[in-house]
This record gives C-alpha cells, sequence and structure tokens, in this order.
C-alpha cells in the first residue's frame, strides 16, 4: 500500500520527483541531463506504442499514484516499493504530461521508431515553466470516428490548454489517419492498385492539434499530416512561433485548412511546407500582428484572410505580413475574404514577394463571400471596412483570372496598392481566362503591371459610408 502524503520544501520538490523517476526503466528516462532537463519517456509509464493500443487510457488510480510519486518524496518505508512502475501501465501520454507539467525544465519524449495511437485528449496547464512535447515517433489519431465513444467526440484530437512557454518539436508524425487506403475494384486496375479517399465522416470533424488560451508557444521541426478538418490551430493565443514544420493533406480533402489563427496575435509562421484542401494558412478575426516568411503552399487554398463578419458579426483584423511565399496549383494565392452584413475592419495587411505557379486567382478581395453551396446568401449593405492593402511584387503564372478585387458597394475597399505585379497564363491554363476585375477598390498602381489590366484601381478615395454603429461595434 502507498504510504500517507508525506509533506516536502518546495526546495525538496524537484528531488523528489527525479528520486522517483530514478526508479523506473533506465533506458527511457534521463532524470539529470547536462542541460538541466528532465526527460519522461512514455514508454516508462506503460505505453504500448504498438500503433494499435490506446496510449491515452488508463485507470485514474495510476494517476492518483503518479501525482503522489511526484509531488512527495518516495517514502522508503513503503511496502510497495517493487511494484511501482505498476503506476505507469496505462494512460502513458496523460500520466507523463502530468508528471512534467510539475516539473521545472521537463520534456514528454515520444521516442523514435515507436507508433503511438492515442484517442481524443486535452494536455492542459498551469505548468512549470519550459515545458516540451519532444515528438521523434509517430502519434496516431484513431483512424475512423466508430471507433471514438459517443461521448467523447470532440472538435479537437490533441488539445492543448492554458500553456505558458511551450514547445512542441520534434523528427516524428503527427497523423490524423483520415486518408484511408483502399482496394479499388476496378477491373482495369492492376490487382493491388490503391487509391485515396478522405475521411467523409458525417458531421462535426475535429481539428488535429489545437492550441487555446495559451502564450509563448513554439511548434517547430515536426511533420503534420492527414488532419480530419483543420491541422494545427491557436485559438485565443499569442506570442506564437511556427517554425519548420511540414503540413500535409490531399489538395481534394474538404476543410483541411493547414494553420488557422483566432483570436490571436504576435504570431510569426516562417520556413514551412503546407499541403491541403483549404486554406493553407487561415487568419481570422481577432489576430493582429502576424508575420508569415518562407512559406510554400502546394496544393490549397492560398493564404486567406476570412471569412470575415459571418451572420453579421464583428471582425477586426490588423498589421499582417506575408513575404517570400510561394504558391503553386492552388485555387488562390493571397485572399481577403467577408460575408456581407458584418462589421468591424482588415488594415495594415502587406503581401510582398509572392510567386505563383498554375494558381486559379493570384489575387483576390472578396467581399461578397458565400460558401453555402447551392444557398444564395442574402444581399446585405454593410461590410468589414477593408483598407491598407498592398500587393508588392507578385509574379508568376494563373489559370483563371489573374486579379479579382470585388469589393462592397456600401464600404468601397481603400489605399490598396500594386507595385510590380506580373502575371501571366499558365501554359496548361483553359483558352476562357477571366479579364482581371477591380470593382469599388480604390488606390494606385505602380511599377510594372502586367497585363496591363492588373492596374484597374480607381484612383480617387471613392465614397465610403460613414460608420454608423455603436462604437462597440468597430476595432
Amino acid at each position: 500500500m502507498w504510504s500517507s502524503v508525506v509533506v516536502v520544501p518546495p526546495a525538496a520538490l524537484l528531488a523528489g520527483a527525479l528520486l522517483c523517476l530514478a526508479a523506473l526503466p533506465a533506458p527511457a528516462v534521463a532524470a539529470a541531463r547536462p542541460t538541466g532537463r528532465t526527460t519522461l519517456s512514455v514508454l516508462s509509464f506503460g505505453a504500448a506504442a504498438d500503433g494499435v493500443t490506446d496510449d491515452a487510457e488508463v485507470p485514474e488510480f495510476s494517476v492518483q499514484q503518479l501525482v503522489f510519486c511526484v509531488e512527495n518524496v518516495w517514502s522508503q518505508t513503503s511496502d510497495d516499493q517493487a511494484g511501482l512502475p505498476s503506476c505507469f501501465i496505462r494512460q502513458a501520454l496523460v500520466a507523463a504530461w502530468r508528471a512534467a507539467c510539475r516539473v521545472p525544465r521537463a520534456t514528454v519524449l515520444l521516442p523514435s521508431r515507436h507508433r503511438f495511437l492515442v484517442s481524443p485528449v486535452t494536455l492542459q496547464g498551469p505548468c512549470s515553466t519550459r515545458l516540451t512535447l519532444q515528438v521523434d515517433g509517430t502519434l496516431l489519431a484513431p483512424p475512423d470516428m466508430d471507433s471514438w465513444p459517443k461521448s467523447r467526440r470532440p472538435l479537437q484530437w490533441l488539445n492543448f490548454k492554458w500553456l505558458n512557454g511551450f514547445t512542441i518539436q520534434g523528427a516524428g508524425t503527427v497523423d490524423g489517419q483520415s486518408i484511408t487506403s483502399l482496394q479499388d475494384s476496378s477491373p482495369a486496375n492492376a490487382p493491388h492498385q490503391r487509391s485515396t479517399v478522405h475521411w467523409h465522416s458525417s458531421g462535426a470533424k475535429p481539428t488535429l492539434v489545437r492550441f487555446y488560451g495559451s502564450f509563448n508557444v513554439t511548434v517547430r521541426n515536426i511533420r503534420i499530416s492527414n488532419s480530419p478538418q483543420c491541422h494545427l490551430k491557436f485559438d485565443s493565443s499569442g506570442g506564437i512561433k511556427v517554425k519548420n514544420v511540414t503540413i500535409s493533406s490531399p489538395g481534394d480533402s474538404p476543410n483541411t485548412d493547414g494553420i488557422h489563427l483566432q483570436n490571436t496575435r504576435d504570431v510569426e509562421i516562417r520556413s514551412s511546407s503546407i499541403g491541403c484542401g483549404d486554406d493553407c494558412v487561415s487568419i481570422q478575426t481577432g489576430c493582429s500582428n502576424v508575420h508569415m516568411k518562407n512559406i510554400v503552399c502546394n496544393p490549397g487554398h492560398g493564404i486567406s484572410v476570412g471569412g470575415l463578419g459571418k451572420d453579421n458579426t464583428l471582425a477586426c483584423v490588423s498589421d499582417l505580413v506575408a513575404e517570400n511565399i510561394n504558391v503553386q496549383n492552388a485555387l488562390y494565392g493571397v485572399r481577403i475574404k467577408t460575408w456581407q452584413g458584418g462589421v468591424g475592419s482588415v488594415r495594415n495587411v502587406t503581401f510582398s514577394n509572392v510567386r505563383v505557379a498554375n494558381v486559379a486567382t493570384p489575387i483576390a478581395i472578396d467581399q461578397f463571400y458565400c460558401d453555402r453551396g447551392s444557398e444564395r446568401c442574402a444581399n446585405r449593405t454593410g461590410a468589414v471596412a477593408i483598407t491598407g492593402v498592398a500587393y508588392r511584387r507578385v509574379v508568376g503564372t494563373y489559370s483563371f483570372q489573374p486579379v479579382r478585387l470585388a469589393c462592397s458597394d456600401a464600404r468601397p475597399c481603400t489605399g490598396v496598392s500594386m507595385v510590380d505585379v506580373r502575371l501571366s497564363p499558365a501554359a496548361s491554363s483553359p483558352a476562357g481566362t477571366v479579364a482581371p476585375l477591380c470593382w469599388n477598390s480604390y488606390g494606385e498602381a505602380s511599377g510594372t503591371i502586367e497585363p496591363l489590366g492588373v492596374g484597374c484601381l480607381q484612383r480617387s478615395n471613392g465614397y465610403a459610408m460613414p460608420l454608423t454603429q455603436p462604437s462597440n461595434y468597430t476595432c
């Protein structure tokens, strides 16, 4: 039996945790590295790591014993010392997380050459400083929703909450397993030829990795693939850094945004490759000071701001920079989209050094956005105001229309600038390409403009309806 709780001075907490961890299998835990970090491998907490057994499940009593072990010096009078590893048979990931959360500079390790199947789980703080999740193996979501208990069908699979100073990194893969390999029964194909289809489950599908209410978060070097919906999402967070991340899903997988931001400020997304079936980067309301650099989007729907203002809501986005962006085989290059009837503003947005190849519409502002399929959206007089948008050195090929600026009659787009925009039809584009459109879009074009119709911006600032909404409806 476990002994009663022993009260330990704060200075002894880490020592007690290390003493406890030292009792675990030695190859999986390095408790006192020269870097001063404490590393906890999920293998030491009973992970099967076979890609079949759920490594997120465990009886609650094991977690209680684990917390006791980490928070208190393991009593030398315990008559169950030999059975200590039995605390860590199941719920390996949650157990390792709860232990590491209480130790400064701790790392939860998913070792390489192992496959960890994990059901939907929330890993939350607050935690001690500089916690790291090191993904060197493969982290697998359940392959279909039928295997998820109905009471546990959340809107996210890996849900991180209330963290500060957290890093997720590694050489491994987070795999949503939403691409199912099916035997192609067509007689025209070889007997063993296979095709892939996206997970078309009914109802809401979960985001793969989501951060909520978290600050000073770094995501780097990992691969995220085959999400049932959005791959990586940040909500109500700040101080976000994403670097050298690879995101991959087929171009025909619906609603699989690469990186999705909402109500999140101070973001850096750098040196990453994103391929998906929707927006490579999606920026929603409440976002400001977002910097994207050296991003490859192939395939996808490009870099998108919005859709904003749906159902007459307030939307505020400002101070965005996207530079050195390479978009290929995509529906759009760089786009701003808003619903009719919304309020608020999009301002101070710069797209520079954007290269496009075989992109349907490289430059787009759409204030009449509607994604309701055959159902038409009602006309509204209000609109989210768009001002101060710069396109600098956007070059490459398009397959449908080089520029489409469709702005609101009530709130025209103002302060739009184009500098050195050179776009030509792709060799593979159909003969019926469409001329550039500038509707209620005001600003200036300068430098080299190809084709000439791209510089269709109206010169004057135009007439914009004055704000008549209450002050709490403006940004």
